[in-house]
């Protein structure tokens, strides 16, 4: 078995295939939680099944990613830094590890007609444990691999992600989710497990099946991939160094402009991409009144696009550069944002393309929902390599000693503002009744996130 080298300071050390694909490994494990929980199942449930009123459960699933995304954004760069202080990653994965999980099964509770506070803080609580042990997991890449690989192994450990994502998808569609006139799924079988759909148990089943997934997949990083030698410095001395090593980062951004900018950039078009992903299936429930099946389906469609996407770009990471196919990832989302927003019932484009409202039966059957999977392809397409070479635009930006920090403020980055664009589709969609128009709040985050990244050196390291 060859082995892989890598930067450790500078020390090299060994990296096994098996460590680096336990790392990634944990793409693979963590994907499920925002493919069938926050995009297609469990939030469109949350948002057309819990309530009577889509629009107003779409403004309280807004509000529910805005407070997870505050304490996200407030503490993300501190535990970065701390992570930097003792060394080791692997301990703070396995305790938000145990949040994660407790919080994802407890979903199963979350029944129609149900107190929304139960959901609500389960959401949160997965929400905030999944994006901190992002922080701690990203964070260990400029250690495992050279730099020339690090944009093809992120794109790669994306895509494997998607695919992960997409087989737990795939198993809730044919094997879970029943229609509520027939009793079948949609390939025909009835329901393992003799799950209700009328009592919302497809939807529900899927926070259990997460949490399951998580714990078995994310053991081969635990077993595999090296960490760093951990410091033995009490809790209260860590988060002082902690403190201590975030505000010489803040600092450093001062004098490095190029880092500053692609920060700023990428807090911005990643609100719109947290916005989009989280709040398109909602959206098409709502409009549509698609339920688990149709978003399952239409999950599946897009996954397998995403899992293509990020193949080819892990290729063309490595000759084009991360910030190519960030900028062509934020065109074709700007794009496909635009077209979701302007397609319903009967027409597309804003009422320029008349749509025949005829229903063909089955799946989609109106020319309608059929334009408004083609704008999900382009989606599909552009959200893993634009979050998959932002992550390794910053890898190549730092050196491992500091990737904790800056991966923490990459973090705070991503969610600083996170609230911001969810919060800003609530809000307009309450206050003019149109979940259309409150959509259409994301088109300008990842607009104006485009022209600013199109203004950032790369790598960020270098003058502006």
């Amino acid at each position: 078995m060859h082995d892989i080298k890598a930067i450790d300071g500078t020390r090299r050390q060994e990296v096994t295939r098996a460590g680096l694909w336990g790392w990634m490994l944990f793409d693979w494990a963590a994907q499920p939680f925002f493919t069938v929980i926050t995009t297609f199942i469990f939030g469109p449930y949350f948002v057309s099944r819990l309530t009577n009123d889509a629009d107003y459960g779409q403004a309280m699933w807004g509000y529910t990613l805005t407070v997870s995304g505050v304490v996200i954004a407030i503490l993300s760069p501190i535990l970065g830094s701390v992570a930097d202080a003792t060394g080791a990653r692997k301990p703070w994965i396995a305790f938000f590890a145990v949040i994660k999980i407790a919080a994802l099964s407890a979903l199963w509770f979350a029944a129609p007609g149900s107190p929304l506070v139960v959901p609500f803080l389960c959401i949160v609580l997965a929400t905030i444990a999944a994006e901190f042990s992002i922080v701690f997991n990203d964070s260990m890449l400029p250690k495992l691999v050279d730099e020339p690989e690090i944009g093809r192994i992120s794109n790669l450990a994306w895509g494997i992600g998607y695919l992960g994502g997409m087989i737990v998808l795939i198993a809730v569609v044919a094997l879970l989710a029943a229609s509520p006139e027939t009793g079948k799924t949609v390939i025909g079988l009835s329901p393992l497990f003799g799950l209700d759909p009328v009592a919302g148990e497809d939807a529900r089943i899927t926070g259990p099946i997460s949490a399951l997934w998580y714990l078995v997949f994310i053991l081969p990083m635990f077993l595999f991939t090296p960490d760093a030698k951990r410091v033995s410095i009490s809790a209260r001395t860590a988060v002082r160094a902690g403190f201590r090593e975030l505000g010489h980062a803040l600092a450093e951004l001062r004098q490095r402009d190029g880092m500053l900018r692609f920060l700023i950039a990428r807090m911005i078009y990643q609100d719109g991409v947290n916005g989009l992903l989280a709040l398109g299936g909602t959206f098409a429930a709502g409009m549509f009144g698609w339920r688990t099946v149709e978003l399952g389906v239409y999950g599946i469609i897009l996954n397998v696009v995403a899992i293509g996407g990020c193949l080819y770009a892990s290729r063309l990471d490595r000759k084009l550069g991360s910030k190519t196919i960030v900028v062509f990832s934020l065109a074709c989302l700007v794009t496909a944002t635009l077209g979701i927003v302007s397609t319903g019932p009967g027409y597309t484009l804003f009422g320029l393309l008349p749509l025949s409202t005829a229903d063909s039966g089955g799946l989609f059957g109106t020319a309608a929902e059929k334009a408004y999977i083609v704008f999900g392809l382009l989606v599909g397409i552009a959200f893993g390599p634009v979050q998959a070479s932002s992550r390794s635009y910053l890898a190549r930006s730092v050196s491992p000693d500091e990737a904790g920090r800056y991966f923490g403020l990459y973090a705070l980055s991503g969610r600083a503002t996170s609230f911001l664009a969810p919060a800003s589709v609530a809000t307009i969609t309450l206050a003019t009744g149109s979940a259309r128009i409150g959509m259409m709040a994301l088109v300008a985050f990842l607009g104006l996130g485009l022209l600013l990244i199109l203004r950032t050196p790369y790598p960020a390291s270098k003058r502006a």
